[in-house]
């Protein structure tokens, strides 16, 4: 599939990979590629707000948390996890992470769409983000 844009003027973009230099997005799959391609086979990335909690719950040495196992649980509760549907291509998880304040039971939304390129991306974030 080529790009869909590619005889258009564009007024404006922003891509992905802009994303994840400027930190709106943590690439998971650049940070962590073993896990990730247990889990998936496309790239998987994190909004700066549940990069935020991951980095909380490591921080608080009382968990004994570290950053493979907190995405780890986030991974695979993404897939595991579902609690509902949105349509075909987004869908609610929960995930337990401890450490990262007074909640443990976070909800996350995880949604595949297209990339930079049209290819198949995974996003994770909050329910409210999108």
């Amino acid at each position: 599939m080529g790009n869909i844009f590619e005889n258009c003027d564009v007024i404006y973009s922003y891509t992905r990979q802009q994303a994840i230099e400027d930190g709106v997005l943590a690439d998971l799959t650049a940070l962590y590629p073993e896990l990730c391609k247990q889990i998936y086979r496309f790239p998987v990335a994190v909004t700066a707000e549940v990069w935020g909690i991951v980095e909380h719950a490591v921080s608080d040495k009382r968990n004994c948390n570290d950053y493979k196992g907190v995405i780890w649980d986030i991974l695979w509760m993404s897939q595991r996890g579902i609690t509902k549907r949105i349509d075909e291509s987004q869908h609610l998880f929960q995930v337990i992470i401890s450490g990262a304040g007074p909640e443990q039971l976070h909800t996350l939304k995880i949604i595949c769409h297209p990339g930079d390129n049209a290819e198949p991306v995974l996003t994770i974030m909050m329910p409210w983000e999108d």
